[in-house]
C-alpha cells in the first residue's frame, strides 16, 4: 500500500519557536498515522527538533527549498501535486498548490500576511486556515477568513509535576525568545519590574529573576542591551537556549512566572504585536508557578484572573497584585491547583491528538 505524503514549508523554520513546535507536533501525529514527511528547507534540522522540542519525526526528508525563488511557478506545481497534505506558514506570499489538501497555519494575527488581493484570494481557494488560538482566529474572521483552532499541547512531564514538591524556590521566571520586534517578549520590562519590586517590598530582596530563551544571530545586539540593563545585579540571570529538560526543571522550581508580551500595545490596532497565545504562561501554570501576564491577546484567553493566574495592566498593577497574593497562602494554593486542572483539560496531549485527528483526518 502506497504511503501518504505530507509537505511543510515554514519560512521561519530555523527560528524554532513555539509556533514551529506547534506545527511540527501536528505533523508528528499524522506521521504516526502513516504519512511520510518532506520539509522544504536548506539544512537538516531533525537533531534540533529533538534537542529543542523533544520531537522525533520518522520518515522525514529535507528537500531543496523550491519557495526561495518565487517565480518558479511550474516547479512548485509539479512538486506539490505529489502530496496528500501541504502545510504552509505564510510570510505574505501565496502560490497555487495542487496538493490534495492545503492548509495555512496562522501563528500571527497580522493582516499584511494573509490574502487580501483578488489574485491571492484565487490562489488560496483550495486552502483551509488553521489558527493557534481563538484570538488569532477571531482576527482572521474580521478579514474574511474562517479558521479552525488547534491549540498546542504541553509536555506531559509538566502536567505530572507535584505542585509543591520539591518546594518552590525564590525564582521569578520569564521565558521567551530574545528579540526586539513584533510580539517581543519584553524582557527589558521584566528587568525593570524586578528592580522596582525589590525596592517596593523587602520580602522579595532574596528573589532571583531568570530570563530564559533562544536568540538568533541578528538579535545578539538586543541581548547585549538587556544584559547592560541588568547591570551588576547578580540576582538577574540569562539562560540562553536552554534544552527542553532544563526548561521543565526551571518551571518546577519557579514560584512566579511573568509574561510581558504586548505591554502598552493597543491590541485592536496592532494584534500582531501582542501575545498570540502564550505557550510559556501555559507551561508555567501546568507546573504550579503563579503566572502573571499582560492583559492583551492570548493570555486573556487562557488566564481566568484570580482563579488560574493573574492579568496586569502595567508594572504598578503587577507589583500590587504580587504583594497582595504574597499575603494569601490559601489563594496561592488554590490558584496553582485550578491552573493545573485547566491546563490538563485544554492542553494535554490526548486532547491535542483528538483535535488533530478530527481536523485533518475526519
Amino acid at each position: 500500500m502506497k504511503r501518504k505524503k505530507i509537505a511543510l514549508y515554514d519560512p521561519y523554520l530555523d527560528v524554532l519557536g513555539g509556533g514551529e513546535k506547534h506545527i511540527l507536533s501536528i505533523i508528528q501525529i499524522l506521521t504516526r498515522r502513516g504519512y511520510d514527511l518532506d520539509i522544504f528547507w536548506q539544512t537538516d534540522l531533525a537533531d534540533e527538533f529533538i534537542r529543542k522540542f523533544n520531537l522525533k519525526l520518522p520518515k522525514i526528508r529535507f528537500l531543496p527549498n523550491i519557495f526561495k525563488d518565487r517565480g518558479n511557478f511550474w516547479q512548485k506545481i509539479v512538486t506539490l501535486k505529489k502530496y496528500d497534505l501541504f502545510f504552509y506558514i505564510s510570510d505574505g506570499s501565496y502560490f497555487f498548490s495542487p496538493a490534495k489538501k492545503n492548509y495555512v497555519f496562522a501563528m500571527v494575527p497580522d493582516q499584511k500576511i494573509y490574502p487580501a488581493s483578488f489574485i491571492n484570494r484565487i490562489k488560496t481557494l483550495n486552502f483551509s486556515f488553521i489558527a493557534n488560538s481563538q484570538f488569532t482566529a477571531n482576527r482572521l474572521a474580521r478579514w474574511g477568513l474562517s479558521a479552525k483552532v488547534v491549540y498546542p499541547y504541553i509536555d506531559q512531564s509538566l502536567l505530572n509535576i507535584n505542585l509543591n514538591d520539591p518546594p518552590k524556590e525564590k525564582i521569578i521566571l520569564s521565558v521567551g525568545r530574545f528579540f526586539p520586534h513584533l510580539h517581543s517578549k519584553r524582557h527589558d520590562l521584566a528587568i525593570q519590574a524586578f528592580q522596582q519590586l525589590k525596592k517596593a517590598d523587602p520580602i522579595y530582596a532574596d528573589y532571583r529573576l531568570l530570563l530564559a530563551g533562544s536568540v538568533q544571530k541578528q538579535d545578539q545586539g538586543y541581548l547585549q542591551e538587556l544584559q547592560k540593563k541588568a547591570g551588576a545585579d547578580l540576582a538577574i540571570k540569562f539562560l540562553i537556549d536552554p534544552p527542553n529538560n532544563q526548561l521543565i526543571n526551571l518551571y518546577q522550581k519557579t514560584e512566579y512566572c511573568w509574561h510581558f508580551t504586548g505591554y502598552g500595545i493597543d491590541a485592536e490596532k496592532h494584534p500582531e504585536k501582542v501575545e498570540h497565545l502564550g505557550i510559556s504562561p501555559i507551561e508555567a501554570m501546568a507546573a504550579g508557578a503563579l503566572t502573571f501576564a499582560y492583559s492583551a491577546g492570548g493570555p486573556k484567553e487562557i488566564i481566568q484572573p484570580g482563579q488560574t493566574g493573574f492579568l496586569f495592566t502595567d508594572i504598578d498593577d503587577l507589583i500590587f497584585q504580587m504583594q497582595q497574593l504574597k499575603k494569601d497562602n490559601a489563594k496561592q494554593e488554590t490558584v496553582k491547583k485550578q491552573a493545573n486542572i485547566f491546563v490538563k483539560k485544554h492542553f494535554s496531549y490526548d486532547v491535542f491528538n483528538q483535535k488533530v485527528i478530527s481536523v485533518f483526518q475526519p
